[in-house]
């Protein structure tokens, strides 16, 4: 069976539930809870497992908080033998506007200390990234309040909606292959 390692990227503990930062553990959250599985507490991160129209899926939040992600993305990469084509990170994007997804075979970090770290353990800017907006809908100086910062209750609301078209998008990743999910899901 073809696995996938999905990793959300977010940083852990009370504080950080909820904000901007961490969509990438929100999402996989709500794709665990709709697969009815949870995350269990394992090396470098919080695991679970599911199986997808034949295909295996790993989703993983790295404890090692978000600038140190590439860690436990490395560790779980080799433990569990998975293909670099194989492996998409889901993380935050301060440049794209609020709700909109970007998804891409490669590229730089874009000033993001978590996919930093990734590409320097990887060695290579060449993985699947998922980046869902977060918009920069703050003033100058403020990017890492903003960044940390809790979702305002109108995002909030609009996040019903757009989390299950990023759980989407994730699912065809591994079903319907990279290419038909950058085509039928980027920009919506």
């Amino acid at each position: 069976m073809k696995k996938f390692l999905i990793v959300g990227l977010g940083n852990i503990g009370e504080k950080y539930v909820n904000t901007r930062h961490n969509i990438g553990f929100q999402i996989l959250d709500t794709l665990a809870k709709d697969q009815d599985v949870r995350f269990e507490t394992e090396k470098l991160g919080d695991i679970t497992r599911f199986s997808h129209k034949g295909k295996s899926f790993i989703l993983l939040k790295p404890s090692t908080f978000m600038n140190l992600s590439g860690k436990s993305v490395k560790y779980w990469m080799t433990k569990e033998k998975i293909q670099l084509d194989n492996i998409c990170i889901v993380t935050d994007d301060k440049n794209i506007d609020f709700g909109a997804i970007r998804i891409k075979t490669r590229g730089s970090a874009g000033g993001h200390n978590g996919l930093k770290d990734i590409q320097e353990k990887l060695q290579t800017q060449q993985y699947n990234r998922f980046r869902f907006g977060i918009g920069e809908n703050y003033s100058k100086g403020r990017q890492i309040d903003f960044v940390l910062g809790t979702w305002s209750k109108e995002e909030q609301s609009q996040l019903i909606e757009r989390i299950p078209v990023a759980t989407k998008a994730i699912l065809s990743f591994g079903t319907d292959g990279m290419n038909n999910t950058m085509n039928m899901f980027n920009g919506k």
